[in-house]
């Protein structure tokens, strides 16, 4: 397992080790173990899959208070995987980073708690895997606009498919400092 730093300080890209012959391959998609040896150590309570046909874009989405992490991959299809530290008063505070995500490539990016995240399909179809640190919580539920100017993310499409729910997300600005998370150093 290969762990690599992204521009985002504990959000990291996971390439795990994937034996292949010509049945086909087996790698391990999470080894708790291993990750401890990276300084990871998240405890996963639920495990979620979606389907998302070429040009959708979910997100981007987090919960505060009782806040996420995610361990997200892809099993099938291509997505632009994009996570931004909304941390109040973290130094990368509005800053995102963003992989390719692919059945291909077998990557995994480790989404921290206090980080928005979101994805846009690349490929005609996309099933997106996520283990996440805290169970779905409605009270929680928020998000942040995919196209906020203040954010500046270059996504990958211009005009995505996007639920109802996403396209109304408010911009970062507009988002009272009691619904984002707080940097702890």
């Amino acid at each position: 397992m290969k762990v690599i730093e992204t521009d985002l300080p504990g959000c990291v890209v996971v390439e795990p080790q994937v034996f292949g012959d010509d049945r086909g391959f087996f790698f391990e998609s999470f080894n708790n173990d291993k990750l401890a040896a990276h300084g990871l150590k998240p405890v996963f309570v639920q495990g979620n899959v979606s389907s998302s046909l070429r040009g959708v874009l979910r997100g981007l989405h987090y919960q505060w208070p009782n806040p996420q992490g995610k361990y997200v991959s892809v099993v099938e299809g291509e997505v632009w995987d994009v996570a931004v530290d909304i941390r109040r008063g973290s130094p990368t505070f509005g800053r995102w980073t963003a992989v390719v995500l692919s059945a291909e490539n077998k990557r995994h990016l480790w989404v921290p708690e206090g980080f928005a995240h979101g994805f846009a399909t690349l490929s005609e179809r996309a099933v997106f895997t996520y283990l996440c640190t805290a169970t779905y919580d409605a009270q929680a539920d928020a998000g942040i606009r995919w196209n906020d100017a203040a954010l500046a993310i270059d996504w990958p499409v211009s005009e995505p498919a996007l639920s109802g729910k996403d396209a109304k997300l408010p911009f970062l600005a507009d988002i009272p400092a009691d619904r984002l998370p707080s940097y702890v150093p």
